[in-house]
């Protein structure tokens, strides 16, 4: 079951990709666009996130990964809905896209967890190093945005 829901979030993450590259590659950007997608990144990650954590592939000290991430996105988003109401956008920065790259190719690694083990020895090792790693590119785009933010909270 592993490997289908490995594929079934590997074509969710592909599918995303492609959405946005064609998006400004034919110049079909829309506002409603820019809003669904990082909400439906945003809910891809935490659910999946949320999973792993009940099935205990992330356990331990790893749940801090875990947790940061989560914090980080609903704060970003909390933040991008305050801003919205004073007409100030906070677009995604390009540090922001590797970040949820890293969560994507961290948590693929996650999922397939023991069922990659039994195949290639260390595919939970390298997710949780790579969950580790997006944890630390989700804390740098957390505080990023938030200085960008605070500016326009303070003016006001």
């Amino acid at each position: 079951m592993r490997w289908l829901a490995l594929g079934i979030f590997a074509l969710a993450g592909i599918t995303d990709f492609f959405d946005g590259y064609l998006a400004r590659a034919w110049s079909q950007q829309s506002a409603l666009g820019r809003m669904l997608d990082p909400i439906a990144d945003k809910l891809l990650v935490s659910s999946v996130l949320m999973m792993l954590v009940a099935n205990h592939t992330i356990i331990s000290l790893s749940i801090w990964a875990a947790i940061i991430i989560l914090c980080r996105e609903i704060l970003v988003s909390g933040l991008r809905e305050f801003l919205a109401e004073l007409k100030v956008p906070l677009p995604v920065s390009r540090v922001a896209k590797w970040k949820t790259s890293a969560q994507i190719f961290a948590l693929g690694f996650l999922i397939a967890g023991p069922a990659g083990d039994a195949l290639f020895g260390i595919i939970t090792v390298i997710g949780l190093t790579l969950l580790w790693l997006s944890a630390l590119l989700t804390l740098y785009t957390g505080w990023d945005y938030l200085v960008a933010g605070l500016k326009h909270v303070i003016e006001e």
